[in-house]
């Protein structure tokens, strides 16, 4: 039976127009049961984000299922503190799983699948090196050679599986393979390999196994264990749908030859009356998600963590939905991202980053309280204001939406203003603050520029102003206006803060195809990240829990960092996105 989707549906993508057949047709009952099945061996990123929000959105669209399961067959690479970070992303995103398998929980079962395949004469043990198997393999234009080990008997293979399985034979030594065809135009189905054998600890299941399934074999069967219908992949693994079928269909050619059976008769039954081998799983591919200006490679992601050019999974420039996470982003802006993306079949699209920024301002922009924070201080000191003296303005917290409500924020003699705010001799456009120049500190007063104080470096180190106090909450009473208006805060009252402004972690569009002789660490920006640790920002901020979003006025999307911001400290923030949209230019750009 073809699993081919046809074309789409206008406005649906073709999941979801395969699925809409599937239920008109009656095939599995109307029933939908999807899994998202990652490797515990990294942390999650962007792209699994895509393939999260596809099947459990699809669950959560048609009423069904789905299942996390944890592709566990590679002890030497899986760790539990991987199992907890996925299992935390996935949440994080605003998913829960109708039930959390383990490709472990199924070893005994698989062991004894792959036991029915010998007894069928459809898998043999083999013996020649790695090397032997890879040079008889063939190319896509030449067959390859058969094993000089494929026409042992079953009882023969039976024994040495077992033998395997004992650990009477060392790493390497000899491999399962399934008996299909070493000619095959499809290279995979050319006597794949289906159990080798690994003495490892594994994370689960410790020292009791010492040989283990390869994924290809695991992961239909397990799907067809849980009853899954839409099994949905990446694309790369579209080359392996033929294996996948194989491996189903011969234990359900299996299951029909109860005189194969023996001692194993129970466990065969059962499997033989689940959903999954009576209405069998199928798998669709859809494209990988594709980022400019960063790698999605596991192994790269990996590379970048081991060798320090990054502090961690977590850090704020990768692309791991840790990392998101604690840049600042939000989970619904991600699964906005992923939404706006849609759900191709053909592969080739890269998808701009600024997309991805422009997902998080959108949300932020809604939902982000403002605060004010100085960046870059310079100090300006207001000569007439009387020593002492302290103003108090409330301000909202949101312009937009008033049952944010408003904060307090202290004002006085001597304030922090950015120095980017000031110049010396400000060109015609320049509407801030230069000598002579009246302006306006928001939500207080009209001030203007009086003089200023540099050191022997020239550089401004205090800036003198003089107020009009007939001018507070930043409103003249003579109707006078002005052009420039600029945050500010009390420096007596201000708390210093750490900022972390991060950019893009590499320096060039695609570091997936370097140039000649350099790799993708080669692009590593080393002024990705940028610490300012003399900032001033309003009292307000001291007590904010660590993780919370906020918008510093005129400056950025920030969090407070989830590791060093602690409430009642020195504050740590994160800088998630500047204001400027670099994706709505791009768009208008394009019109």
């Amino acid at each position: 039976m073809s699993n081919t989707p046809e074309a789409p549906e206008k406005g649906k993508d073709f999941i979801r127009t395969l699925i809409d057949k599937d239920i008109e047709t009656g095939k599995y009952n109307g029933r939908v049961h999807t899994r998202f099945p990652p490797e515990p061996n990294g942390y999650l990123h962007i792209g699994h984000a895509k393939s999260i929000c596809l099947n459990f959105g699809l669950a959560r669209d048609y009423a069904g299922k789905c299942n996390l399961r944890f592709d566990d067959t590679n002890p030497v690479k899986e760790d539990t503190e991987y199992v907890d970070s996925i299992r935390e992303d996935v949440q994080w995103l605003g998913f829960e799983w109708d039930n959390n398998f383990y490709a472990s929980d199924y070893f005994e079962k698989l062991y004894l699948i792959a036991e029915l395949f010998i007894k069928m004469g459809k898998a043999y043990v083999d013996h020649q090196t790695a090397e032997e198997i890879r040079e008889n393999r063939g190319t896509l234009k030449q067959p390859g050679v058969n094993s000089p080990y494929r026409d042992r008997s079953a009882e023969e293979n039976l024994s040495l599986f077992r033998s395997m399985r004992a650990g009477e034979m060392q790493d390497g030594e000899c491999i399962l393979r399934g008996k299909i065809d070493m000619a095959a135009a499809n290279v995979m189905l050319r006597d794949p390999a289906l159990y080798r054998i690994k003495h490892a600890t594994h994370h689960r299941t410790g020292d009791a196994w010492c040989i283990y399934p390869m994924y290809d074999f695991t992961h239909g069967l397990s799907d067809a264990i849980e009853g899954i219908t839409h099994s949905i992949c990446t694309l790369e693994f579209e080359n392996n749908r033929p294996l996948y079928n194989w491996c189903v269909e011969t234990l359900m050619e299996g299951l029909r030859q109860p005189e194969l059976f023996g001692e194993n008769e129970a466990v065969y039954s059962e499997l033989a009356t689940l959903p999954g081998f009576n209405q069998r799983p199928y798998q669709y591919e859809f494209a990988r998600l594709n980022i400019s200006g960063t790698v999605l490679s596991k192994r790269k992601l990996i590379q970048l963590v081991q060798e320090g050019h990054v502090s961690g999974w977590d850090d704020p420039r990768m692309p791991t939905i840790s990392g998101f996470r604690r840049r600042g982003y939000t989970p619904e802006s991600i699964r906005d991202f992923c939404e706006k993306i849609g759900v191709a079949k053909a592969a080739g699209t890269t998808v701009e980053y600024a997309l991805l920024e422009h997902c998080v301002r959108q949300d932020l922009n809604e939902r982000a309280p403002r605060y004010l924070g100085v960046m870059d201080p310079v100090k300006l000191v207001i000569e007439n204001y009387p020593e002492g003296q302290v103003d108090e303005f409330s301000m909202p917290l949101h312009p937009e939406d008033e049952t944010y409500g408003e904060r307090i924020v202290p004002f006085s003699r001597e304030l922090w203003i950015e120095r980017a705010d000031f110049m010396e001799e400000p060109p015609k456009k320049f509407f801030r603050m230069g000598p002579g120049r009246e302006v306006r500190l928001r939500f207080a007063y009209y001030v203007t520029c009086t003089g200023y104080d540099t050191d022997e470096n020239g550089t401004i180190v205090e800036i003198r102003a003089t107020y009009d106090p007939e001018t507070k909450g930043g409103w003249s009473k003579d109707g006078r206006k002005v052009k420039g208006t600029m945050h500010w805060v009390s420096a007596p009252h201000a708390l210093k803060a750490e900022v972390r402004n991060y950019s893009n972690l590499f320096t060039c569009e695609n570091p997936n195809a370097p140039e000649e002789g350099k790799t993708f660490v080669d692009y590593v920006d080393p002024h990705s990240l940028e610490v300012r640790d003399e900032c001033w920002v309003e009292p307000a901020l001291g007590e904010m829990a660590p993780g919370t979003n906020f918008q510093f006025e005129r400056t950025g999307y920030f969090c407070a960092d989830s590791k060093d911001h602690k409430p009642g400290e020195k504050p740590v923030f994160n800088r998630t996105a500047t204001l400027r949209d670099s994706w709505a230019k791009i768009q208008k750009n394009s019109k």
